[in-house]
């Protein structure tokens, strides 16, 4: 009898909705291909039902590990309900009571409240939802982003300000010159620590790159734990600049993971066929980091800037697989 293949370990990091597609286009990838998947998410949102609650009550923003917990939920019945039910939103002005809070999060909120440890909460949550494979967050401290932003105010075009939060480097209309976290060294999350040294592939984006993917790589522990991994590392690239990347090409969101974290070496850089354009400079900026340019339609076929996780996890899998 042949022993079965062992599955192939994915540790995705990131945040919000780049991170959610991702995670479901991994799920795809089934049955072709036997996935352990782990979610490795920001904790830096500030704003909406998330940011109330950390203001409220302090810790960590639960919306981005919500999403993420949706995304890997299973199929059957009773658990696409237990989704449903997280991610319902509650009506009504949004600074008042329940108004504007998603389910999941308050039960997120509840259980770390409960259990006192969100590495816990955040598997109770699985649980409920039935996941396939677990969220984990990048620290179990909750941080701040703050970026120096140069023609934030069009009247200034080369005014540098500092502005503070992730809601408002996230919407900013002016290029962003650098960011940092505050605390500035935050203690990277020991699970996510482990995951990163065990894994097989590490995936970036997509998703907002100043705000989900870029964070990563500034938890010092987990930026040492992503250089010293042995597993191969994979990009898959945004289809279309973000308002906090407005005047960035795609090489240049490319430049950015090695300006951030020099020591990153890369393989493999996905990005979708028609949204790339020209692939010679996306292809130079690939070699830079080591890597290689694999084009394939991962789009959405009604012209929205938005994964098809089908066509995204049927372009993973003989990636993956690779060498299996």
């Amino acid at each position: 009898m042949t022993a079965p293949t062992a599955p192939v370990r994915v540790v995705a990091f990131g945040g919000g909705h780049g991170l959610s597609a991702s995670l479901r286009a991994l799920r795809r990838c089934a049955p072709d291909l036997t996935l352990d998947i782990t979610a490795v998410v920001t904790v830096g949102d500030d704003g909406g039902s998330s940011g109330r609650l950390r203001a409220e009550r302090g810790g960590l923003p639960p919306g981005d590990l919500r999403q993420a917990l949706v995304a890997l939920a299973a199929d059957e019945p009773a658990t696409r309900r237990s989704a449903t039910l997280f991610q319902h939103r509650f009506g009504g002005a949004t600074t008042a009571g329940l108004a504007g809070h998603a389910v999941g999060n308050l039960v997120l909120a509840g259980l770390i409240d409960l259990l006192g440890d969100p590495v816990a909460a955040l598997q109770h949550a699985g649980s409920m939802l039935g996941t396939v494979g677990r969220v984990l967050p990048m620290s179990c401290e909750p941080i701040d982003i703050e970026a120096r932003v140069r023609g934030a105010a069009p009247d200034r075009p080369d005014e540098v300000v500092t502005i503070h939060g992730q809601r408002h480097v996230a919407v900013t209309t002016g290029r962003v010159e650098a960011l940092r976290l505050t605390p500035n060294a935050p203690s990277a999350c020991p699970e996510a620590v482990a995951a990163t040294e065990a894994a097989d592939w590490l995936i970036f984006g997509p998703g907002s790159w100043y705000t989900s993917v870029l964070p990563h790589l500034l938890v010092p522990g987990l930026a040492a734990a992503i250089v010293a991994s042995r597993a191969r590392r994979l990009v898959t690239l945004n289809l279309a600049a973000e308002k906090e990347t407005l005047g960035l090409s795609v090489a240049d969101h490319l430049a950015a993971l090695r300006w951030y974290l020099p020591d990153l070496s890369v393989d493999l850089v996905l990005a979708d066929v028609k949204a790339v354009g020209d692939p010679e400079p996306v292809e130079r900026a690939a070699e830079t980091l080591g890597a290689r340019l694999i084009l394939a339609p991962v789009a959405v076929t009604d012209g929205t800037p938005r994964h098809d996780p089908d066509a995204l996890g049927a372009a993973l899998v003989p990636v993956l697989g690779a060498d299996r």
